[in-house]
């Protein structure tokens, strides 16, 4: 595929699928930032997308629960963050520390661990082709 053709698919692919994935925080009066680095179907693995993005948050921003249908893995770059998975305890990881998110994990705290600093996080994710990068969790 020609790159100019490669990146309009892609474009459109974004301009489609992303306002869907985070639609359900719409209600939130100020969800945190997700900017997607890059986005790309798996050649090895037909039906799988990754996806490498980044999550910016306020100081003091949390995010809404949630669930992943792919597996993830989260890198802090910058501040700390406080992360819930499924029944495991609250941790706080510190800029440069990692961790993984099995597929279909409940994601049932995510925050910045300061209200004065801003935390922010890198996150790879492999997603079935059409699988949303998130989904609210039921009230």
């Amino acid at each position: 595929m020609k790159p100019m053709k490669l990146l309009a698919a892609t474009l459109s692919w974004l301009a489609l699928s992303l306002p869907l994935s985070f639609s359900a925080q719409a209600h939130d009066e100020d969800p945190e930032k997700i900017t997607v680095l890059e986005n790309h179907p798996m050649l090895n693995a037909p039906g799988k997308k990754a996806m490498v993005l980044t999550v910016d948050y306020k100081p003091g921003q949390v995010s809404i629960p949630h669930s992943h249908s792919g597996s993830a893995m989260a890198y802090v770059l910058e501040g700390e963050v406080i992360s819930r998975v499924n029944d495991g305890k609250a941790v706080t990881y510190k800029a440069g520390q990692t961790w993984y998110e099995p597929a279909g994990s409940k994601h049932y705290e995510s925050r910045n661990a300061s209200t004065s600093k801003p935390a922010k996080l890198l996150v790879f994710i492999l997603l079935d082709d059409n699988g949303e990068v998130l989904t609210p969790l039921p009230k």
